[in-house]
């Protein structure tokens, strides 16, 4: 029912959802899903099944089918200002490109001359840097990856220039940093905190940090999430934080108010905005993808 979807913390989160609108799951079978990335010029959705060790996609009106197994235990995923997919791949430990012919690049693979621990989410700025998240969830256990010690010496926030091909971490302080998403205006960068998974002591938050080309600054809390943690994340084009949660999905205002919650059956993993105006949302979670049509549009461009 409609009336146990939403729980309403601000009136300003009546402009976010479609108040009488249901969720609908597309899709389920899997393990542990992840990674949703909408193409729009296709009219599909890609996601990851992480210990099954691929990635599916979704056509409105034909359903789910395999696009990639094996996939190297693939996470997040997004697109480059090309068009091509993104990846994040636990089991080879590296982001890699899938190219117009359906060939692989390897992107990033090491820094500092020892291998990333396993690569989790990643975006694409408006220049064209490819920013990523290098948390050990991948190298933990054989379940998402592939058991392994880390080589890194801090879990690193990575920014991969597209044209050099230079790796730099402009974040090192981090437990297990986790997705990430730029503002509408990429101004800010909003950074996902999950440590909390495996030490309780670690605070369930989202950072936020001032972009100034290459760099940033800052790095205070944003919001807590009080049911679970923090994974995936994605803003709208209102400058609103819509982040996966244990009971579902949290919509934030731009100063880090709760405005409601959206429940979901399963726990979240992630989530992103798709559909021709950008106003549906998927949402992976567990072993199921919902689908969601809300109000707000989605300020990542498919």
């Amino acid at each position: 029912m409609t009336q146990d979807l939403y729980d309403i913390r601000d009136p300003r989160f009546l402009d976010c959802v479609v108040i009488y609108a249901g969720m609908e799951e597309i899709a389920s079978g899997c393990r542990w899903t992840e990674g949703p990335v909408w193409f729009a010029d296709q009219d599909l959705l890609l996601f990851s099944d992480i210990p099954n060790d691929r990635i599916m996609r979704w056509v409105p009106g034909q359903g789910t089918s395999v696009f990639r197994q094996a996939s190297n235990f693939a996470n997040g995923h997004t697109r480059d200002r090309q068009g091509r997919l993104i990846s994040c791949e636990h089991g080879s430990r590296r982001v890699t490109r899938t190219e117009a012919d359906g060939s692989t690049t390897v992107l990033a693979d090491s820094f500092g001359g020892k291998r990333l621990n396993s690569p989790n989410d990643v975006i694409v700025k408006s220049d064209g840097s490819i920013w990523f998240t290098d948390p050990t969830y991948g190298i933990l256990s054989d379940y998402e990856g592939y058991r392994a010690e880390p080589e890194q010496a801090a879990r690193n926030v990575f920014r991969l220039d597209s044209t050099s091909g230079a790796l730099a971490s402009v974040v090192d302080d981090f437990t297990q940093p986790n997705g990430l998403c730029f503002s509408p205006d990429e101004k800010r960068l909003y950074i996902a905190e999950s440590g909390s998974s495996h030490d309780e002591n670690v605070p369930s938050v989202i950072r936020v940090f001032d972009v100034a080309g290459d760099r940033l600054t800052g790095g205070d809390v944003f919001c807590t999430i009080d049911n679970g943690l923090p994974d995936g994340i994605r803003c709208d084009m209102n400058g609103n934080l819509w982040s996966s949660a244990e009971d579902g999905v949290h919509v934030f205002s731009p100063d880090g108010h709760c405005l409601g919650k959206i429940h979901v059956p399963q726990r979240v993993s992630n989530l992103t905005f798709g559909g021709p105006r950008r106003n549906r949302l998927f949402i992976t979670a567990t072993t199921s993808v919902y689908l969601l049509y809300v109000a707000a549009t989605g300020a990542q461009r498919p």
